[in-house]
């Protein structure tokens, strides 16, 4: 029996959306994946290092998934609840998880890691990157693009000024490193296909990613939610269109 517009949004307006996991999503809605295989070669640039820092881990997801750690093994987090899943995940594999509010300094000396990573960080401050990184270190992240999911965004928000649309583009990330003294050795960039096959699966995505439709909830948005229903019954999905992009930065060696 198919379940009522009421069900869906009462049931994805209750659910926890603490931590990183998507998994309430599976058969409700897709994401394609980056071509380039973002925790594989997370994981084989872990192996290689002697220190590593994940910055803005979430709940520990993905570094968890990457394998091997090096000898040292650090991750930021600034949200609590994702801080403690973080650390009910990551210390039993040797990594200690730093709550940190993701503003400068970073709390760590100067120099002290070989490698640093970051999937998805929501700010980048390049700088500390560059401070925190031996001579000779690397940087490597995926990044959320520009304009990603804004069909999402758009539908609730109307149209969005061209500054905004631009805003996290890979170039600008490429401008950044290099302004911090950083060599890009490698900058890829796709767009990728998302798609909501229940109008459920939007409530819980706007809920958990809340940048997204900032101060979203179920009431304020509820005539439009319903539009959506709509749509999604007519049409089988909302479709959408996902950017990443991946980089990877040095510091010079002294």
């Amino acid at each position: 029996m198919e379940r009522s517009f009421e069900e869906l949004v009462a049931e994805a307006a209750e659910v926890s959306v603490a931590g990183w996991d998507f998994s309430w999503l599976a058969g409700r809605a897709t994401e394609q994946r980056p071509s380039w295989g973002y925790q594989r070669l997370m994981a084989q640039r872990l192996a290689g290092a002697s220190a590593a820092l994940d910055v803005q881990t979430g709940g520990g997801e993905v570094l968890a998934g990457a394998g091997t750690f090096p000898q040292v093994m650090v991750a930021t987090e600034a949200w609590p609840p994702n801080v403690a899943e973080a650390t009910a995940r990551l210390h039993p594999l040797g990594a200690v998880v730093v709550a940190d509010e993701d503003e400068p300094p970073l709390p760590f000396g100067d120099a002290a890691f070989d490698l640093v990573t970051s999937r998805h960080p929501v700010t980048v401050w390049w700088e500390e990157i560059a401070r925190v990184l031996r001579p000779g270190g690397t940087y490597f992240s995926q990044q959320v693009g520009p304009a990603s999911v804004f069909e999402v965004v758009e539908y609730f928000l109307g149209p969005q000024p061209e500054e905004v649309r631009r805003s996290r583009h890979p170039e600008d990330a490429r401008r950044a490193a290099e302004a911090a003294g950083l060599d890009v050795v490698d900058l890829r960039y796709e767009t990728l296909r998302t798609a909501f096959f229940d109008i459920g699966a939007v409530v819980y995505f706007l809920r958990k990613v809340v940048w997204m439709v900032p101060g979203f909830t179920v009431e304020q948005y509820r005539e439009r939610l319903r539009e959506l229903d709509g749509l999604i019954r007519r049409e089988g999905a909302f479709v959408a269109h996902t950017t990443r992009f991946l980089i990877e930065a040095r510091k010079p060696a002294a």
